[in-house]
């Protein structure tokens, strides 16, 4: 994977909102490229994107599948709900309810901030 996709998710993740989470998939799209899920979760345990509030992001269906990337196997879960993010049977969440809403203006703000810095 180029190192530019890891600077994107950098900036990316860094926008998620507080309260809110992302899927690898959503992330991987607003970065540009749609069909790179699994590198985001890769890149995220090996901290290839810098420090981003990797706890934030859950697979496509609310699971919290990053344990490989934090310290302990519930840090995920505990940050989610420290953030007032109900954490359901201790392994998902809803992303119906706490999902980051994403549309058109922000893939747009993504895609001039990725030009500007080229990237």
């Amino acid at each position: 994977m180029e190192i530019d996709f890891y600077k994107r998710m950098n900036v990316v993740c860094k926008a998620i909102p507080y309260g809110r989470a992302a899927s690898y998939g959503q992330v991987a799209m607003l970065c540009g490229k749609p069909n790179c899920s699994r590198q985001v979760g890769r890149a995220l345990k090996l901290g290839l994107c810098g420090d981003v509030p990797a706890h934030r992001i859950v697979n496509s269906k609310g699971y919290l599948t990053g344990a490989g990337a934090f310290e302990t196997e519930d840090t995920q879960k505990d940050l989610l709900l420290s953030e007032g993010i109900e954490v359901i049977d201790g392994e998902r969440i809803n992303l119906k309810i706490y999902g980051w809403k994403t549309e058109v203006p922000e893939i747009n703000y993504f895609r001039d901030i990725f030009s500007k810095n080229n990237i």
